[in-house]
């Protein structure tokens, strides 16, 4: 039995779902105490509650002190069972976030997958869809699996009701993944999504994008989503030759439409102005992937908190080093392998 304290390093809901995944994958059984000991509501809330339920379907596992509030469960792993599973949060929680618990071990499972996932779906604490979709899972297909998202219906903050499907061909050994350059840039846009609220949002959003951006119509569009609830986010993508990058902004009661689409475009110009090819949401994403491969490297931005204790995190049930060199000017760069 391997003991987890939950409060170390950023002390949230990453520590619960990475060592949910690692134990999976490993065959490990885990002691989780201090469940998100640094956050305002400690223990499980319904949406890492759903996470820990998720990780068990998929693996057959015995799960103690799995309730709403609990700061401490145990959980011990069987097989990984691919095939189809169907999870339901219940409330806006992130599906996203759900997804990244159950899929590192998915794709090293004996067949294919799908998944349906039923909750939030564009959270301001959490990956949106697209980022999932265009970011992260093209690198991930890159190293051998096949993964493909479907977005079925959108679920914002606090409404939820959204909808995933996810479709996972699996593969016996991921293959590393180097990311050093960026590459020429291919293509640019800015979308803004609206879900029953009033289009003059929208219209105020396009237009500091279109000013702060000096993007053409071509690169702007709005896009008006399905959803059982009201919300707004503005997303910016850049397509680079190697890599693809996401940035989001959310509308939140309070803030200006201006705002919104200025936060959005400070993120993207952060990430631009370093000249490295994966940005901070990115970086803590691709640890795990890569530490399964056994190889791979990555500049990116200085690494959050986040991902900093998924570092410290993951060696502890995989034999792997991950390291990081400083190359200054807002520069580091992470490498995973022996």
């Amino acid at each position: 039995m391997h003991t987890i304290d939950g409060s170390r390093g950023e002390g949230g809901g990453q520590i619960l779902r990475t060592s949910l995944a690692l134990s999976m994958i490993t065959g490990t059984p885990v002691r989780i105490t201090n469940i998100r000991a640094r956050r305002a509501k400690p223990g499980l809330m319904r949406q890492h509650l759903t996470a820990v339920q998720a990780a068990a379907g998929v693996s057959k596992a015995r799960v103690e002190g799995a309730a709403v509030g609990s700061r401490e469960i145990v959980f011990t792993p069987s097989a990984v069972t691919p095939g189809d599973h169907s999870f339901s949060i219940g409330t806006a929680g992130s599906t996203t976030l759900i997804l990244q618990t159950v899929l590192p071990a998915l794709i090293l499972a004996s067949g294919p997958s799908r998944l349906i996932l039923e909750g939030g779906t564009h959270n301001p604490m959490a990956p949106p869809f697209e980022f999932l979709d265009r970011a992260f899972l093209p690198l991930l297909r890159r190293m051998g699996p096949a993964v493909d998202v479907t977005l079925e219906r959108a679920g914002f903050y606090p409404a939820g009701g959204g909808r995933l499907s996810v479709t996972v061909n699996p593969i016996v050994q991921l293959q590393g993944l180097d990311l050093l350059e960026r590459g020429p840039l291919r293509n640019r846009r800015g979308t803004v999504l609206l879900a029953n609220l009033p289009a003059h949002i929208a219209d105020r959003e396009m237009k500091k994008l279109a000013e702060l951006t000096n993007w053409g119509a071509t690169h702007l569009e709005v896009r008006h989503v399905d959803s059982a609830g009201p919300g707004n986010a503005v997303l910016l993508e850049l397509e680079s030759e190697n890599v693809t990058e996401v940035f989001t902004a959310f509308g939140e009661t309070g803030v200006s439409a201006e705002a919104v689409a200025d936060k959005a475009v400070r993120e993207m110009r952060s990430y631009l102005k370093t000249d490295v090819p994966v940005g901070e949401h990115l970086a803590d994403q691709l640890l795990l992937p890569l530490a399964l491969a056994g190889s791979g490297s990555y500049r990116t931005l200085p690494l959050s908190r986040h991902a900093r204790t998924q570092m410290e995190l993951i060696p502890e049930f995989l034999d792997v080093r991950i390291g990081v060199v400083d190359e200054g000017e807002g520069r580091e760069r992470v490498r995973v392998g022996n």
